[in-house]
């Protein structure tokens, strides 16, 4: 962690800029699709089955459509959350002078050196407000700090950091959902393939060769993905529980009525 917070202060990056933008990307996860378009059609979500304000609460107590406009615009929050803030951060480290030397020297060491001073200047900063975009879905202060589960969001975190990586997750969700029909153990079950894909990859030494663009020079990225994961396993406890216990139930696409399918612990995973 200690290394993580010396990214952030590597002095390319002004500390004001990073925490403006950190603070606008909780406010950014603050927009609660779910919450809004429950109190459109007159249905608190979260007094609806689990009381989650996520995709799967929303599929089950507000129909099909809401569903689908709720994950929609929680994997664009995420993504926006992580990805304009990493256009303001690059630009700035373009404007630092030994970068822009380094980027344009024709020795290798030494634009591979500003490569990487780039990366670890304008992706860790990045990084950070990612989190935080995923914090304010989690916790929002416009509603309570009670929120969503942060699934579709962090997807759309990892969308923009690394597509590749995220859609491999989503693969992982898809399947195991068809399979088992609980969103909330394919979640679980993609955690754990993202931890083996981060470590196993880096191992081998392949320098995350899965990851795209200047991501795969960040050393931050393991860091990241293991707090990213961990604020999700956390948000997910409550299922854990229920699926020890095997009382964990199956996905339904019923509903729709925007009536309560009772408190029972519905296995909402977003």
């Amino acid at each position: 962690m200690s290394n993580f917070l010396t990214g952030l202060g590597i002095g390319i990056i002004p500390w004001y800029a990073t925490a403006i933008l950190a603070v606008c990307a909780y406010f950014l996860g603050n927009i609660n699709p779910a919450i809004l378009l429950g109190r459109a059609m007159g249905v608190d979500v979260r007094a609806q089955g689990s009381g989650n304000a996520g995709t799967t609460n929303a599929l089950r107590s507000l129909g099909k459509k809401a569903g689908v406009i709720t994950f929609g615009i929680d994997v664009v929050k995420g993504w926006a959350g992580y990805y304009l803030p990493l256009l303001v951060f690059l630009r700035i480290g373009l404007n630092d002078e030994g970068i822009m030397r380094g980027m344009v020297s024709s020795q290798y060491q030494a634009a591979h050196d500003a490569a990487m001073l780039w990366g670890l200047a304008s992706y860790a900063p990045a990084m950070l407000c990612g989190l935080c975009v995923v914090l304010g879905h989690m916790y929002p202060a416009a509603f309570g700090f009670r929120g969503g589960k942060g699934v579709a969001t962090a997807f759309g975190v990892l969308l923009a950091a690394s597509w590749l990586y995220a859609l491999i997750l989503l693969a992982v969700v898809v399947l195991f959902t068809a399979i088992f029909r609980r969103v909330s153990l394919s979640v679980l079950i993609a955690v754990a393939t993202a931890i083996v894909l981060v470590f196993a990859g880096g191992a081998r030494g392949e320098d995350f060769a899965y990851l795209t663009g200047p991501l795969r020079f960040n050393v931050y990225f393991p860091l990241w993905i293991v707090i990213l994961l961990a604020l999700i396993v956390w948000k997910h406890r409550a299922n854990i529980g229920r699926l020890l216990k095997g009382e964990e139930p199956r996905l339904s696409l019923g509903g729709g009525s925007g009536k309560a399918p009772g408190n029972g612990g519905e296995g909402g995973a977003q």
